[in-house]
């Protein structure tokens, strides 16, 4: 931290004054020397820059052509003949539009990498693979990386993805449960020949119809009653231990009483987090002791429109035992349809419902935090979820939209009679996002008015044993924390919270926890060039995290703050100093040292900003 003319150096303040002004106190024989100034007037010098070249703007024909002359490019090979080594293997021939050339593939192919091939013989990648040198037999692989990757599940399939790119995919409890409710739309679905020749068959177009449903639902502002008939099903139910099987509108509606519920309760759960919660970072973390974990949100329009990038956030590792994703959208009908989507070609133990995520591109459409603003709708979202899948809904929150309005304790106590068997509360708004502190006493005050059947579990800068044990012992009614920026500085903290202490950890065991971490990122993306890219892509996105983690035995107190900013410190040997640094380029550096070098012209940019501090957009 550098020292201006006016100001007091970060070394010649005490630890009182750098607590005060949320800067970590690091011992002083660890803090770097402030570098000089001289107090010479600055010299005015003008530099004559060349100007701004525009750049000529592609057409799509354009783009397209180019990206198929990349595609057969050397470097592209075919992966049936990478797979098999044979030009013949292929099933297109020579109207594949991916290069056969094997010889030329090999003489421009990087360098292999240092290490074992994280798959098990034969490769699913073969000549592709960046651990050739450590293949053990030239027997051909027939399954393709997916195939091979059986210790992961929820992978899209290609039968559905058809349907749903065609729109042809049917949600029949989605619709049963919807209908009655008067979320279904106005008829603008579209219909096809045959369609139209069965009575009261159609096929709803989901893109459509989100936007005038609550052209409709919102003209009545009054909530909708429930039936009579319902209540007597519910009471039935209830009398007969879930003995009694009654049938309406094509759908078994089941009282949220007996749903399978999921104990919560003093488990140490992984919070959902964009681009870093990715599936290798969560299996280190259960490595490192977390209980619970949740994949990254997901946007509902984008799962039932099929799109694969979407779908890849719903992969489940086979060592998470206890695992739900989030997803996230605007509509009863959407999120219900996303819903049994899920339940019917996905292995999840829950469901989260994404109503505290402050990004203006989720809220803008009327999703994330921005459902708090609108109580109707949240509880019609929740009901139509619920009643539609047999597994269990919960939901993740914020304290409110804007500050002291439209706020979560005013439906707290209805949470649970529309069907959601936990919640997440976050103790900031919206509106604060990550700066100040969170409001942890209005967490209690929410907790307390909870009904003792929902599990509410509180959520904001948990980031060592004493933060956890302190809002556990002020709240004994919360179910657990859920731990989210957290464990992106620090992974360990769940076996810090486990074994009741804090880790002094060494710069050589958080070197060996980034080697698992690209160990797994191989064999979840590739071990290919561009399955190692992309590892080395979320490797460095993680470590735009983890350098504002301070040392145990560097601290004048401890434990370290979530928001208190590092100053220029050295570690105790030199790769502590350099996991210390805030530069990229030495992020860079860290990756090479795990996946060799990076190719020429890469330059990286992480995505989240996390060093500001206030402004990353994790929920």
């Amino acid at each position: 931290m550098e020292v201006t003319a006016g100001r007091k150096a970060v070394i010649e303040m005490s630890v009182e004054e750098l607590v005060a002004k949320a800067i970590v106190p690091v011992k002083k024989e660890f803090l770097c020397p402030a570098p000089t100034r001289l107090n010479t007037p600055p010299t005015t010098t003008t530099t004559t820059s060349a100007p701004p070249v525009s750049k000529e703007k592609k057409s799509k024909r354009q783009i397209k052509r180019e990206r198929n002359q990349e595609k057969q490019s050397t470097r592209n090979l075919c992966p049936m003949v990478a797979k098999t080594g044979r030009v013949d293997s292929c099933s297109y021939k020579d109207k594949c539009r991916l290069s056969h050339d094997i010889q030329a593939f090999k003489a421009q192919k990087p360098a292999d990498l240092e290490g074992k091939c994280p798959f098990d013989s034969p490769c699913p990648y073969g000549l592709a693979c960046r651990f050739l040198g450590t293949h053990t037999t030239d027997t051909a692989a027939t399954a393709t990386p997916n195939e091979h990757n059986n210790s992961e599940v929820n992978a899209l399939k290609k039968d559905v993805q058809k349907l749903l790119w065609k729109n042809k995919m049917e949600f029949p409890k989605a619709d049963a449960i919807l209908k009655p409710l008067g979320l279904m739309g106005p008829a603008k679905s579209k219909k096809t020949p045959e369609a139209d020749n069965k009575e009261g068959h159609t096929v709803s177009n989901q893109n459509d119809c989100c936007s005038e449903v609550y052209e409709k639902v919102e003209d009545d502002p009054r909530p909708l009653k429930r039936g009579k008939s319902n209540d007597e099903t519910s009471d039935l139910i209830t009398e007969t231990n879930g003995a009694g099987h009654i049938e309406s509108d094509k759908s078994l509606k089941v009282h949220p009483r007996e749903r399978k519920l999921i104990d919560f309760r003093d488990k140490l759960y992984l919070a959902p987090l964009t681009t870093v919660g990715n599936l290798p970072f969560r299996r280190v973390c259960k490595g490192l002791g977390a209980d619970i974990t949740c994949g990254e949100m997901a946007m509902c329009t984008n799962l039932i429109q099929g799109q694969a990038a979407e779908w890849a956030l719903l992969r489940r590792h086979a060592s998470e035992d206890l695992f739900g994703v989030q997803i996230c959208g605007a509509y009863p009908d959407t999120v219900a349809r996303a819903a049994e989507l899920i339940e019917r070609e996905c292995r999840v133990d829950f469901i989260d419902i994404n109503m505290g995520c402050p990004i203006d591109l989720v809220v803008n459409k009327g999703a994330g935090s921005a459902l708090l603003s609108k109580p109707m709708r949240m509880k019609n979202l929740i009901h139509a979820v619920s009643s539609t899948v047999d597994i269990p809904i919960t939901i993740k929150a914020r304290t409110s939209y804007y500050e002291g309005r439209s706020r979560i304790d005013s439906v707290i106590a209805d949470v649970w009679e529309w069907g959601a068997s936990a919640v997440t509360i976050h103790g900031r708004s919206r509106q604060q996002r990550y700066t100040k502190q969170p409001d942890w006493e209005y967490v209690y005050e929410c907790t307390k008015k909870a009904p003792d059947t929902l599990q509410v579990i509180g959520n904001g800068d948990i980031f060592s044993l004493s933060d956890w044990k302190k809002h556990k012992s002020d709240c004994p009614q919360l179910s657990s924390c859920m731990i989210a920026r957290g464990a992106l500085v620090k992974p360990w903290i769940f076996t810090e919270i486990k074994e009741q202490r804090d880790w002094d950890i060494s710069s050589g065991e958080r070197l060996n926890i980034l080697k698992d971490y690209v160990r797994f990122g191989l064999h979840h993306w590739g071990s290919d060039t561009k399955g190692v890219e992309t590892t080395r892509h979320f490797l460095l996105e993680w470590l735009s995290y983890t350098y504002r983690y301070v040392p145990v035995g560097l601290l004048e107190v401890v434990p370290q703050r979530l928001n208190s900013r590092p100053p220029a410190y050295f570690g105790r040997d030199d790769l502590e100093t350099l996991m210390a640094s805030e530069s990229a380029a030495d992020w860079i550096k860290i990756s090479e040292m795990l996946l060799g070098k990076v190719p020429d012209g890469f330059t990286f940019s992480p995505k989240h900003k996390s060093n500001a501090f206030d402004k990353a957009e994790n929920g």
